[in-house]
């Protein structure tokens, strides 16, 4: 018989760090804030990548930063804008504990999570679908641009002319008009010879 006890510190460090991915998940869950209590009637989830949440402690204590990765291996999460400074003055992303967080926007753009959290799809929001207004006004303005194309192709015609026709006299006449500007100034600052011979 062995005389050690299930619930001892021993066993219980042991099923800390043997535990298969399956339980990490279960161990790594994270509680809501109120807003998301009452909303969805669970006091705790299990945190995933794209979640909000607010650190509780630290240095970096109440601040709400969306997550980066989570870490099963490690039990550790990394989050957006949570960064130290290096002795080579690097900046690296720092490793948190679930238990200095508070969850207080779930990623629900999984289907299968919207459907353990008993939500229907017309109650999602499109942040918490991980849609973000910015994408729209980004397609705007990408199509915007795309309108004055036959301008660009107009003035790239004369250029396959110039290259079609003599292109040596026109690349001629372009360069010299340039330079003799340029002296024109020079030229108009000779006027010292004829003082000479007015003296």
């Amino acid at each position: 018989m062995s005389s050690v006890s299930p619930h001892s510190p021993r066993r219980q460090r042991k099923a800390f760090f043997t535990a298969p991915t399956s339980e990490r998940r279960v161990r790594m869950t994270v509680p809501l804030s109120r807003e998301l209590r009452t909303r969805f009637r669970r006091r705790s989830v299990p945190l995933r990548k794209g979640d909000t949440v607010r650190i509780l402690s630290g240095s970096f204590a109440g601040r709400e930063e969306r997550v980066a990765r989570v870490n099963r291996r490690s039990y550790s999460v990394t989050l957006d804008n949570v960064t130290l400074k290096t002795a080579d003055e690097k900046m690296k992303a720092l490793s948190l504990g679930v238990g200095h967080l508070v969850i207080t926007r779930l990623n629900l753009a999984d289907p299968w999570r919207r459907r353990s959290m008993r939500v229907r799809d017309e109650d999602v929001t499109p942040e918490e679908r991980g849609e973000t207004p910015s994408e729209g006004e980004e397609t705007t303005e990408v199509a915007t641009p795309a309108t004055p194309t036959p301008e660009g192709e107009a003035k790239a015609e004369p250029k396959e002319e110039t290259v079609s026709g003599e292109a040596p006299v026109d690349g001629a006449d372009d360069v010299e008009e340039p330079t003799t500007k340029r002296k024109a100034p020079r030229r108009s600052r000779a006027p010292e010879p004829d003082e000479e011979d007015d003296a």
